[in-house]
């Protein structure tokens, strides 16, 4: 089984939108074949806790013109470790010191990468 169409738009939306506000180091995985809760993982990298802020944001407003809204959205208080689940799609914007302390591309190295198409945002 693999992702499918619609956790697929999701995620690019969410890309090109944590792109617009800077997040770095943005990495999608497929996870549908070990996780039967969700079929991607997206994982996006912000510098400070205002921008953890704003790439939420971002994330949530580009998914919204999608009719997608987040059924569970956790970690906003810190503004450390942002998790949005779309179901589909569950979105972890980490600032820089928890993406290095979790390293959640490690992880779920196994599971296939989902090719984003960013240009030269990153």
């Amino acid at each position: 089984m693999t992702a499918t169409d619609h956790a697929l738009q999701l995620t690019q939306a969410a890309a090109v939108a944590a792109a617009d506000k800077l997040g770095t180091d943005i990495i999608a995985f497929d996870v549908s074949e070990q996780l039967a809760i969700t079929d991607v993982f997206l994982v996006i990298t912000a510098s400070n806790e205002r921008q953890v802020g704003s790439v939420v944001d971002g994330v949530e407003e580009a998914l919204r013109g999608l009719d997608a809204k987040p059924v569970r959205r956790e970690g906003d208080r810190e503004q450390r470790w942002v998790l949005l689940d779309y179901l589909d799609l569950v979105v972890h914007v980490q600032h820089d010191d928890e993406r290095r302390l979790f390293a959640l591309e490690r992880l779920w190295h196994d599971c296939p990468r989902i090719p984003l198409l960013l240009d030269d945002r990153r």
